[in-house]
């Protein structure tokens, strides 16, 4: 059989059993989730969400680049029609893992991974690559550096373990710029 097939017969599944047509558009905890879209670190399993609590925004290594800030656009005009402004009151949680495949990528195929960031190839040193403890507190000071990201937004940085199922808390909670 197909892995289609299997997908095709678990939706059928969910249709019966697990389908809310109640969600909103806009998550019910006001939180966005980047992370990255390595299978291990699933947003939903690693923080046990439920469906509709956060918006979830996956790249390859769960990493602010300018791809991020074009969805966030775009998902504030979403919010709008939705009846809501996405900043006050909403959290945007990076969470970035161990053993992360960028790293390859930073390994093997630079340039590559430039293009993807959009910075020259000597600078992706900047972008602390091989460790994602460091990297999320740098995609944070991007945030606060962005002006199209609200600066009423609780941002917060965790790092998940690949090896223990564990989230650390780099970037503590707080309001990305103040009032």
């Amino acid at each position: 059989m197909e892995f289609i097939e299997t997908l095709i017969q678990r939706n059928a599944e969910f249709a019966l059993n697990g389908f809310n047509a109640g969600l909103k558009i806009l998550p019910s905890q006001r939180t966005m989730i980047l992370g990255c879209v390595d299978p291990r670190v699933d947003p939903m399993d690693v923080l046990g969400l439920q469906p509709g609590e956060a918006a979830i925004i996956r790249n390859v290594g769960g990493r602010v680049d300018p791809a991020f800030f074009e969805t966030m656009d775009i998902l504030r005009t979403v919010s709008k029609a939705g009846g809501e402004e996405v900043g006050r009151g909403w959290s945007l949680v990076l969470l970035q893992h161990t053993k992360c495949g960028i790293k390859g990528c930073y390994h093997h195929a630079p340039a590559l991974l430039a293009q993807q960031m959009r910075v020259e190839e000597p600078d992706l040193a900047q972008l602390e690559i091989n460790d994602p403890y460091k990297a999320v507190a740098i995609d944070v000071a991007a945030l606060r550096d962005h002006p199209s990201i609200p600066g009423d937004f609780t941002v917060s940085g965790l790092v998940y373990d690949v090896d223990t199922g564990l989230v650390d808390t780099v970037v503590a909670p707080a309001r990305l710029r103040p009032a």
